[in-house]
């Protein structure tokens, strides 16, 4: 008989085959996007609101990882401080707008936009600004969770209906993939690890078209590595002016 461990991990890899066998189309397009942008000089935006902010973060500033990521980290509907009241921050109407107007990202760049429900009015949003801005947008969400309930926003889209490209995370429907005998109420949500795997393949396969197409790509190395933090500096360099968030 498994444990509990072990039922929620073998879940877990069909959710992960599931994306590898579905999303695949989508992550290599989406990935040659991101790689034309970079390759252009661009930078790639991440964005999340409440614990799916921790996956725009994943891939910031991080070993292995692009050096032209830019996380938008807004403490206001991260959950950072005060989580219950993100809770309803990430609801705001407008809220988006300003958070664009203060980073400034620009159509030589690309955003991703992580959320699990993908229903709440600050992640609908900034995939609309996206939109106005000519950004192309790039969607990370739960696409069952997001279509079975009614979105926040007031237009009634959801960010499954925004984005340019949907990358669906493949978890169930309010997230909690678990049963325990003796307890009602579902445990064990797999969103953030679904979309870990979903943001480092993009940023692998973006990796891969630069190098393949002969690019120098800049990629940070380990910073507890002796030497590393010389050779991060020289890339640090290039985007310094340019990622307010470092």
């Amino acid at each position: 008989m498994k444990t509990v461990f072990e039922e929620f991990g073998t879940k877990v890899k069909n959710y992960l085959d599931d994306i590898m066998e579905v999303e695949k189309d989508n992550i290599l397009e989406a990935a040659r996007v991101m790689a034309e942008k970079v390759k252009n000089d661009g930078l790639v935006f991440t964005f999340g609101t409440g614990h799916s902010h921790m996956i725009a973060e994943e891939v910031f500033y991080r070993a292995g990882g692009l050096v032209p990521v830019y996380a938008i980290i807004e403490d206001g509907v991260t959950g950072n401080h005060d989580v219950t009241k993100s809770e309803f921050t990430e609801r705001l109407h407008g809220y988006a707008k300003c958070i664009m107007d203060y980073h400034k990202p620009t159509s030589n760049d690309c955003m991703i936009i992580i959320s699990e429900s993908g229903r709440n009015a600050v992640p609908v949003e900034m995939a609309m600004e996206c939109k106005k801005r000519g950004i192309f947008c790039i969607a990370i969400t739960g696409v069952t969770y997001s279509m079975g309930q009614s979105s926040r926003h007031e237009s009634g889209k959801r960010l499954c209906e925004v984005a340019d490209i949907v990358i669906d995370n493949h978890t169930e429907f309010g997230d909690n993939c678990m049963k325990i005998d003796g307890f009602d109420q579902p445990v064990g949500p797999t969103s953030n690890i679904a979309a870990n795997f979903i943001i480092h393949s993009l940023i692998l396969e973006t990796i891969n078209n630069c190098v393949q197409s002969g690019m120098d790509v800049p990629v940070f190395f380990s910073g507890n590595l002796d030497g590393a933090r010389e050779k991060n500096d020289i890339m640090l360099e290039k985007y310094w002016g340019r990622i307010r968030t470092w």
